[in-house]
């Protein structure tokens, strides 16, 4: 587990900290920014209300690397900045404890630069995780490292006095273990932030670069096969972790410089769901499994992929043809990131569910042709 989220934070990180494609040396800008919040967790399962006793709160710091359109990608996005946050947030529970984390981020920007939507992935810590002893009421976190997401939606104001700004709006603060390891119902932190942010660099006399674009980014349709893999446990705790493997093929076509869709079909070779099988035929013997179905799964997908440089996010809707045991509900979503080494080759890092009910982690390789 520890190894896994550890890979999930360095992809994130290795995806941010792209290469430039121009040769015009870029200026060097950055900022940090220090935030306070505090709010609530989101009731979204019932098996959670004893987990909800007060209002979160906690900060987060984060270092931001400005975007100037000096590469191939920026200028395309309304220059965002990159960099990484730390956040400590004290979820006001005893069987929670408290939480510390690391991210990647990305920020965008809209409305003449005043609006910012903070996007970031990393690795967190929990100070209180599940045991089955001393703190079997944490159903939230089955392991003491987790991945972790959070947006953050803000009116942000830079150089108000000096170099000194301010900002304030929304956070929604996401952990997870994607069940590697059961228990996993994970915990959803909706709240309200203000901050200040100071530039270290002075930018007044940098210009953003505005150049034509001239090339045309669609392409005619291209074939993807994908392997993908990784542990994963069912949600009966305790039945053991175990591998497992998908195959994927889907065709896509890339639209412009942004966007492209995408079609396909794969095969899941999931060993959780043998144990599950033969665990629930056991259990309940006179319920639905019989204990001699199929663990193997068979879906059919729709989706999107948005480019960013080398980085691309990739979200697909899917559907299971060949679903010989009910798990979970018969539609599968994914979501994730890919990056591109060179035109053909591809490595992913996806996150698969039913509706808001992770399955895995999945780690990937894949060729475009």
């Amino acid at each position: 587990m520890k190894k896994i989220v550890f890979l999930i934070f360095l992809y994130s990180y290795c995806c941010i900290a792209q290469e430039t494609t121009t040769t015009t040396k870029a200026p060097k800008a950055a900022t940090v920014d220090v935030n306070y919040f505090s709010g609530s967790i989101a009731r979204h399962n019932d098996d959670i209300l004893h987990l909800i006793t007060g209002h979160p709160e906690g900060f987060i710091i984060s270092y931001n690397q400005k975007t100037f359109g000096y590469d191939d990608w920026s200028q395309f996005y309304n220059y965002p900045d990159y960099g990484v946050s730390f956040s400590y947030q004290n979820l006001q529970n005893e069987f929670l404890g408290e939480n510390l984390a690391l991210y990647a981020h990305y920020n965008f920007y809209f409305l003449n630069r005043n609006l910012m939507l903070r996007v970031g992935q990393g690795i967190a810590y929990t100070s209180n995780p599940y045991d089955k002893v001393e703190n079997f009421r944490n159903i939230a976190f089955g392991s003491r490292l987790m991945s972790s997401t959070y947006v953050m939606l803000n009116y942000k104001k830079e150089n108000l006095f000096k170099r000194i700004g301010v900002q304030a709006g929304l956070s929604l603060i996401h952990y997870s273990n994607a069940n590697v390891k059961a228990p996993n119902t994970s915990i959803n932190t909706l709240a309200f932030n203000v901050g200040v942010n100071y530039n270290l660099d002075d930018t007044s006399l940098i210009e953003y670069q505005q150049t034509e674009v001239t090339q045309n980014f669609a392409e005619p349709i291209k074939f993807n096969f994908v392997l993908r893999a990784g542990v994963n446990e069912s949600d009966a705790i305790g039945s053991g972790q175990y591998g497992f493997t998908i195959l994927s093929a889907y065709a896509d076509k890339r639209l412009g410089r942004k966007s492209a869709i995408q079609l396909g079909t794969e095969v899941f070779f999931s060993n959780f769901l043998k144990e599950w099988i033969r665990y629930r035929s056991i259990a309940f013997p006179n319920g639905e499994i019989a204990g001699d179905e199929d663990y193997k799964r068979v879906g059919v997908f729709v989706g999107h992929e948005l480019f960013i440089n080398k980085l691309s996010v990739v979200t697909q809707l899917g559907y299971y043809v060949y679903y010989p045991v009910d798990f979970e509900g018969q539609t599968y979503i994914r979501v994730g990131m890919k990056r591109y080494f060179g035109k053909k080759w591809f490595g992913a890092l996806t996150l698969k569910s039913h509706a808001a009910k992770a399955e895995a982690v999945e780690f990937g390789v894949g060729i475009r042709l």
